[in-house]
């Protein structure tokens, strides 16, 4: 019988699994992390499409946020108050956890506070601040800490804005740096001892009473429960969930002395995002403006989104015709029509961990301990 593979390839890279995660990205990588802190001896293998993790996990904005007062208030109508409350404290916690288990320095941690911005007109500030009491109300039972958000108008200034009309501030979120994070992480779950199988795209499955056989790049290994993390890529066996891609486009300029902003800033409901790095502005959203063809995974950039970025830009950030973009790129998100991450046994031993609608950097982390849970 011959092999495509040696002997001692069979024996640790190709060798039968207790658990395959498809997707090195977030959710896989946290999966990965809590199996082994539940299963220590799992014998646990990454397969990865990319050279990197594909998809959002490092093309994202770098936000350590839990959610605007807007965002809030919407998601009350989208999944009720209950359910709300429910992801605002597991995002809460998946943030405390990221910075508990890799430590603020190495994933460049930036607790400048993150914002909340109005424009009269837009948005009924009145009427606003008659919810800013509620949402602080419940705040307090999820952290412990009264008056999270706080009006901040007198910062609009202060940070260098035009344009706006009024702002909240929330002391507890930040900002971090996406790439490392996730190295940081990779390095943390190969340390436990978990493989990861770089550019394997993974072509089927196959379910019988021996297991599962996962079947890439004409290879194949056994595992005992398989876990799909790929988010709105390969959905060919799971398209039923309704998981619809989303596709969010980012800019970032050339450095700007003298730069003011400080921060994570939302605005429309977090439509539109932006923050500092350095002496940069990051810069992304828009889709909304054009939500069918953002509905992607091509990470190819449009004219129409960049352009509403860069207006958006010299709009309410800074006004300037010397201010030069250094790079534009696109993540890849999934969304839900009830807006909740998908945990689903899609078939027996076959699972889907999918979809955190945005929150992938502080839902991942929490969604991989109720999967987990399920083992």
């Amino acid at each position: 019988m011959s092999h495509s593979f040696s002997f001692w390839e069979a024996e640790t890279y190709f060798a039968p699994q207790d658990y395959i995660i498809v997707g090195a990205g977030l959710m896989g990588l946290w999966s990965a992390y809590e199996l082994k802190q539940s299963f220590p001896k799992a014998k646990i293998t990454i397969l990865e499409r990319g050279v990197i993790p594909t998809g959002a996990s490092t093309r994202n904005a770098g936000f350590a946020c839990f959610g605007s007062p807007t965002e809030m208030l919407s998601d009350i109508e989208r999944m009720g108050e209950e359910e709300m409350w429910k992801f605002v404290e597991m995002r809460y916690r998946g943030i405390q956890k990221i910075r508990k288990v890799l430590g603020d320095e190495i994933i460049e941690f930036d607790g400048s506070g993150g914002f909340e911005c109005y424009v009269n007109g837009k948005h009924n500030i009145i009427e606003l601040e008659n919810h800013i009491e509620y949402l602080n109300k419940g705040m307090q039972s999820i952290t412990g800490i009264d008056n999270t958000f706080v009006w901040s108008n007198h910062k609009i200034t202060e940070k260098g804005l035009t344009g706006f009309d009024g702002m909240v501030e929330n002391k507890l979120e930040g900002g971090l740096h996406s790439g490392k994070l996730v190295r940081a992480l990779t390095k943390k779950v190969q340390d436990m001892g978990v493989n990861i199988l770089w550019g394997t795209k993974v072509e089927n499955w196959v379910n019988d009473q021996y297991g599962v056989t996962v079947h890439f790049n004409e290879n194949s290994i056994k595992t005992i429960k398989l876990i799909i993390a790929t988010n709105a890529f390969n959905l060919f066996k799971i398209n039923n969930l309704g998981i619809l891609p989303a596709r969010g486009q980012v800019l970032i300029t050339e450095p700007i002395k003298g730069l003011k902003l400080s921060g994570t800033f939302h605005f429309d409901e977090g439509f539109y995002y932006f923050r500092n790095v350095g002496n940069r502005i990051l810069l992304g959203g828009g889709r909304n403006i054009s939500f069918e063809n953002e509905e992607t995974t091509c990470f190819e950039t449009t004219e129409i989104i960049q352009k509403s970025l860069e207006s958006f830009l010299n709009q309410y950030i800074i006004k300037s015709s010397e201010i030069k973009i250094a790079y534009k790129w696109s993540g890849i998100m999934a969304f839900s029509q009830d807006k909740k991450p998908c945990i689903t046994e899609i078939e027996t031993n076959v699972f889907s961990v999918i979809c955190c609608n945005g929150m992938g950097v502080a839902l991942s982390p929490i969604i991989a301990e109720k999967l987990v849970e399920k083992f």
